[in-house]
């Protein structure tokens, strides 16, 4: 399985991400192992979603941060 995760940071923006293990990516995410987020944490999971394929996961990240994906987000 594939997941997509939205995360809030502590500065209230969100970082998008996906992975094939939850768990470890958001503990990589809270001991400041990514780049993007190190600067900005602690963080704080707000949604996910499984997806049965990596392509299908990528896609839906891709669109998580398109416009249309800034709706569905602010929605959740």
């Amino acid at each position: 399985m594939y997941y997509v995760y939205l995360i809030k940071l502590n500065n209230g923006e969100y970082y998008t991400g996906s992975t094939s293990n939850l768990e470890n990516r958001l503990l990589d995410h809270q001991k400041g192992k990514n780049k993007s987020t190190k600067f900005l944490r602690p963080v704080r999971l707000v949604w996910s979603a499984s997806f049965e394929t990596r392509k299908l996961a990528e896609d839906f990240e891709k669109y998580l941060n398109s416009s249309s994906g800034f709706a569905f987000r602010n929605k959740r």
